[in-house]
């Protein structure tokens, strides 16, 4: 079973800056795409930032451009840097990854499954 979570998630006064992380687990390797999302208090839930299998696309809200970034590590792992924080960023953040995930088993045999998966969220405060 696929699984994400998320860590990093925290209290901080405008203008800080935060770093949040997500490993996923529970496959053999993945061909996806790797993003964030959140949702504040009484809203939709919005995509912030998404980042190619390979790390060399990435996509951002106009809300954040310039002061987050989104990078990949490896087929596991992403994190999203937050810098110049703003009250309006007040959400809790979720990781998403959406592709193919294959699956190999002691025999060799490997299957694949076309999964959209999100992580639990992250608690993202700022205030002064």
């Amino acid at each position: 079973q696929v699984q994400l979570v998320e860590s990093g998630g925290g209290s901080v006064q405008p203008g800080g800056s935060l770093r949040l992380s997500c490993a996923a687990s529970g496959f053999t390797s993945s061909n996806t795409v790797m993003g964030w999302y959140r949702q504040a208090p009484g809203k939709e839930r919005e995509l912030v930032a998404t980042i190619s299998s390979t790390g060399g696309k990435t996509n951002y809200a106009d809300s954040v451009k310039g002061r987050f970034t989104i990078s990949r590590d490896d087929a596991e792992t992403v994190s999203l840097e937050m810098n110049s924080l703003k009250p309006e960023d007040t959400a809790v953040y979720y990781c998403n990854a959406e592709g193919v995930f294959y699956f190999g088993d002691a025999g060799g045999a490997v299957r694949w499954k076309q999964l959209a998966v999100w992580g639990q969220g992250a608690l993202v405060t700022v205030s002064s």
